[in-house]
This record gives structure tokens, C-alpha cells and sequence, in this order.
């Protein structure tokens, strides 16, 4: 089928994230990327930050328990979430980079955001990061922004937008193959524009049913030849819940359940909303399969 499945050389992995302010995130164990929403319609409720003053004590919180990097969000991607002008994230995000780049001057800050007007002011307001749920489809400019700007970007893979994925699931192809060559072609255009440290998302629940998530979660390693570290987004989302009829608000045992799979298969960064158990579970999976065994 592909080149990919049999791949037999993995390029090594680069192990540490370089900001272009100067702060370094080290992948060389998994680590946790906590969440931050700045929107008043994230699918989980209790993931909604109400003011500057429960933004700080929740940054706090998530960096005390383990947290290497707070990915902060202005625009909601849940399916079918309201497609606000980039005046309005812009006005919701960089106030609070700003606040947590004074509170917290070596926190490493991610910004969830797939403008590359908003991913550029936040980056210079002091963001270290940019977490790109479009893989660059959404803003053509957004590869030549994180080139110029040397920020360390994640790479997600979305078909659509946050309003019409819902009705993009069929794949005439292997979904992972799919994703393999999404990758591949990313990952040349990233290199064109001069971007240095990429990381992959596969974008679990985006465009993809639960069953096509799970797939993709069992077979994460073969990613793994793309050489780039694997970011995994399985936290609360309809491909934990759903399965058990159960509700966002009920779906922490079955994040951490998956989150021990994503490790398996390889991901470094585990974005969650619960920042303590996602760190314990990377720091068992640590102990019963130490780096290098």
C-alpha cells in the first residue's frame, strides 16, 4: 500500500522544542500540555476560564501538578462551534498571554489557534508555541508566519472546518495512510517555509468518527516514521464518552485509560484538561517502560 507501513529506519527525534524567546521544552519524556479555554462554549464546561483571576489560579494549579506547557484558546472547535471574527480571538487571547507571560516568565505557552494573524501577535505578545488545528488548509499563510517567526507549531490533521467536519468522515483511502501522506506533504511545506521543530496531532475526533479515532489511537505508531514527536488531544472528547454512554463531564477514567494507549504508540505531549492524572499516568507508563528499554 505504501512505502510508510514498512518503513524500517525511524529518523530520530528531536527531542527539544526551541522558543524563540529562548524557553526549551524538552520531549525527552512524554510530558503534559494542559488546556486553557478562553471561549464561553467549549464542549467541556469545567475546561471555560471566567476571569483574569481564575486564568492565573488555574495556570498555577496545572503547572504545580506537572503541566509543561499551557495551550490557551480563543476560538471553540468542537463540531458545529460558532465561527467568531478574528478581531473577537484576538481580543479574548492576547490579554491573557500576556497576563501569564508576566505571572509565569518560564511557563512554555502554546497558542490553540489556526490564524496566522493571531498565532504572529501572540507569538510576539510571547506565546512559545503554535497549536494549528487546520495543519495550515485554514490560513495559507499560517506555514509562511511560523517559518518566519522560528516558533515551534503543531501540525494537526483536519479535513474542513470546526462547522463542516462533522460531514467529512469518509475516507476513500486507509485512514492512517491518509494521514501519512497529509504529514509528509506538511512537513515538506513547513520545511520550505523554514519552520524548525514540528509536531504531529492526528487530530482525534476531527473529521473522524469515534470508531475512525480509535483506529487511529491503535495504530499511532505508524506515524512514527515521519520522525516528528506525536502530539495526542484524547481528553473527554465523544471517542471516550460515546463508547460508554457517559458525558464529558464523566469521561476522566476513560481519558486516562486512552492516554496509556497514545503512550504506547508513542506520544510525547499529552494535551488534557486534568493536568495531575494525565502527569501520573506518564509518570507510571515511565517507571513500568523506562526510555531506552
Amino acid at each position: 500500500m505504501s512505502s510508510f507501513r514498512h518503513h524500517s529506519v525511524t529518523p530520530p527525534l528531536s527531542h527539544s522544542l526551541l522558543s524563540p524567546h529562548g524557553r526549551l521544552l524538552s520531549l525527552h519524556q512524554p510530558r503534559v500540555m494542559g488546556i486553557l479555554n478562553l471561549t464561553p462554549d467549549s464542549f467541556f464546561a469545567g475546561s471555560r476560564v471566567a476571569s483574569e483571576q481564575d486564568l492565573l489560579a488555574r495556570a498555577a494549579a496545572m503547572l504545580a501538578a506537572g503541566a509543561a506547557v499551557l495551550d490557551l484558546g480563543a476560538y471553540s472547535t468542537r463540531p458545529g462551534a460558532d465561527d467568531i471574527p478574528e478581531a473577537e480571538e484576538t481580543r479574548r487571547l492576547l490579554p491573557a498571554v500576556q497576563v501569564l507571560r508576566r505571572a509565569f516568565p518560564q511557563a512554555f505557552i502554546s497558542v490553540d489557534t489556526f490564524r496566522a494573524g493571531v498565532a504572529e501577535a501572540a507569538v510576539l505578545a510571547g506565546a512559545d508555541m503554535v497549536n494549528d488545528v487546520g495543519g495550515g488548509t485554514l490560513d495559507a499563510a499560517m506555514f509562511a508566519t511560523v517559518g518566519r517567526l522560528r516558533v515551534p507549531y503543531v501540525l494537526m490533521h483536519l479535513r474542513g472546518t470546526p462547522q463542516t467536519m462533522t460531514r467529512l468522515t469518509h475516507y476513500d483511502d486507509d485512514i492512517v495512510l491518509t494521514l501519512l501522506r497529509y504529514f509528509r506533504d506538511g512537513l515538506a511545506a513547513l520545511r520550505q517555509a523554514g519552520a524548525v521543530d514540528v509536531l504531529l496531532d492526528p487530530g482525534f475526533g476531527f473529521a473522524k468518527t469515534p470508531a475512525q479515532s480509535h483506529e487511529l489511537l491503535r495504530r499511532l505508531a505508524e506515524l512514527q516514521p515521519l520522525g516528528r514527536p506525536l502530539l495526542a488531544g484524547l481528553s473527554r472528547k465523544k471517542m471516550v464518552y460515546a463508547p460508554l454512554g457517559l458525558s464529558p463531564e464523566a469521561a476522566l477514567n476513560g481519558t486516562t485509560a486512552l492516554h496509556v494507549v497514545a503512550l504506547q504508540g508513542g506520544a510525547r505531549l499529552l494535551r488534557a484538561h486534568d493536568v495531575a492524572e494525565a502527569h501520573q499516568t506518564i509518570q507510571l507508563f515511565a517507571n513500568t517502560f523506562p526510555v531506552g528499554e
